[in-house]
């Protein structure tokens, strides 16, 4: 028993000697502090060359020809002869309306011509008359035969306006009928027999019906302003529809508008044949346009961009500090990104750059 108490108070005294013992955790991660001035940046250079032959943009189908079809007059629809889905032809009868009171102004216009017509030829009669009796001298006042001569042209003039008169009232008449402008297809209708319709005065206001020539369509792109002027238009456009994956076409650029939009960016437009119809107005497309093999860009990689809700930029090092670079970015590739802005080739920037690098920070 004596060996058994002395081994516990050796065992006692130990312990508590080791807890006395001051002594600092040991970091096993083999990490230390580093101040931020001694902190390292990888930095590189911004590249001068060629990114890409073409760029890749959104396109749409639209119809080569569309209109909106509205009343010319006002009156009552009397017949429909075209629904939606209706193949037309160009001057093909669509819908007629029908309206009593032009048929009214129409056989007062004829009233008014008809008497026109027989005073003149009253007046032409009288003065022919006079015009043979004057042969005899002294038998008709010189007077009285240039009054039958002023009477007759006179009443001549009015014939011709009274004939203008029915010719614009006939032409009112005709609007009574609307045919179509063009060859296309009727894709949209608005109205039924015994609508009362009018001309279309109101953005609002529906139109009658809606044509569009859908044989031929045009393919719309928008090309960004920093590219107009790299438009290749030597070599033909390929693009592929969304809904027709696989299938790869090609073209030549057809017309360009020649100006920017308020997005910044000039229009431009590829003819496409449809005479099978198989293509709709509406479809997307993405369209690759062909760039000037000799156009260099300013090229960064992808991770020195910046990105936050306000902008986009660089940081670029200038006498050993980070300043911030604005930018613009264009083509963008598996590595490497087009960007635009105030900067040259050579200048030096910082990759894996973040919004943590703050603007003045010293770059060792």
């Amino acid at each position: 028993m004596k060996y058994n108490y002395y081994g516990i108070f050796i065992c006692s005294v130990i312990i508590l000697t080791a807890c006395s013992t001051r002594q600092q955790p040991v970091d096993m991660t083999g990490k230390k502090d580093i101040p931020h001035s001694e902190s390292k940046y990888e930095v590189g250079t911004v590249k001068e060359q060629p990114l890409s032959s073409y760029v890749k943009l959104p396109g749409q189908l639209k119809p080569f020809e569309e209109v909106n079809i509205y009343a010319k007059v006002n009156g009552f629809v009397e017949s429909v002869k075209v629904d939606r889905g209706t193949i037309v032809h160009k001057n093909q009868v669509l819908l007629t309306l029908e309206a009593p009171e032009i048929e009214s102004q129409v056989q007062a216009a004829m009233s008014k011509f008809t008497h026109a017509q027989e005073n003149a030829a009253a007046s032409k009669d009288k003065y022919r008359r006079l015009f043979e009796a004057a042969k005899e001298a002294g038998a008709v006042a010189p007077l009285d035969l240039d009054n039958a001569l002023s009477r007759m042209k006179a009443d001549e003039a009015v014939v011709m306006s009274e004939k203008s008169n029915v010719e614009a009232i006939n032409n009112i008449k005709n609007y009574l009928t609307v045919t179509a402008p063009f060859d296309g297809v009727i894709i949209q209708r608005n109205i039924s027999a015994g609508t009362l319709v009018g001309p279309g005065s109101k953005a609002n206001d529906l139109p009658l019906l809606v044509l569009q020539h859908l044989q031929k369509l045009r393919l719309e792109v928008f090309i960004p302003e920093a590219y107009v002027d790299k438009v290749d238009l030597k070599n033909p456009v390929r693009f592929t529809y969304n809904a027709i994956p696989g299938k790869e076409n090609t073209a030549m650029i057809s017309r360009s508008a020649n100006a920017l939009s308020s997005l910044r960016s000039e229009a431009i437009e590829i003819d496409i044949s449809n005479k099978d119809q198989a293509l709709k107005a509406g479809m997307y497309a993405e369209v690759k346009i062909p760039l000037l093999s000799s156009t260099s860009s300013l090229l960064v990689p992808n991770h020195a961009i910046v990105r936050s809700t306000e902008k986009q930029y660089i940081i670029q090092v200038v006498d050993g500090k980070a300043v911030y670079r604005e930018i613009k970015v264009g083509l963008t590739s598996n590595n490497y990104t087009e960007v635009f802005g105030d900067l040259k080739e050579g200048d030096e920037i910082i990759f894996h750059a973040s919004d943590e690098i703050r603007e003045g920070t010293l770059i060792k």
